[in-house]
């Protein structure tokens, strides 16, 4: 097992997912990560680094053992970042704020209203 999979496999242990889940999850092939468990390969496309990299908020460099360090901060923001991680990792948060984008301070607040009271907030 190579240690490009042992770090992805503890990345997904951290997170309580699956592997098979991750793949689904980021868009990364299951066959790839098979192959890279079996030995049959060595590697990843950069395509599926960089897709499980951007789904645990972690460096390609991190994956690749080169760098101890998660991805850095958006303009040094940790909410920012988090914020962004949500965009890029959930489809209907990027249907709302595209919704939203354009919206009145008074409509953002009505929104949230009632997305509130759907809640039960």
């Amino acid at each position: 097992m190579s240690e490009l999979f042992t770090r992805i496999e503890a990345l997904c242990k951290s997170q309580q997912i699956t592997i098979t889940e991750l793949c689904r999850k980021s868009g990364a092939s299951r066959g790839s990560l098979s192959d890279l468990k079996q030995g049959r390969k060595q590697s990843l496309s950069a395509e599926t680094l960089s897709k499980i990299a951007d789904y645990f908020g972690v460096s390609v460099d991190y994956l690749l053992g080169n760098d101890q360090k998660e991805k850095p901060l958006v303009n040094g923001n940790e909410e920012l970042t988090e914020y962004l991680e949500i965009l890029k990792t959930r489809p209907e948060m990027r249907m709302l704020f595209s919704l939203t984008k354009n919206a009145t301070k008074e409509d953002v607040e009505r929104a949230v209203r009632i997305i509130e009271a759907a809640l039960g907030k």
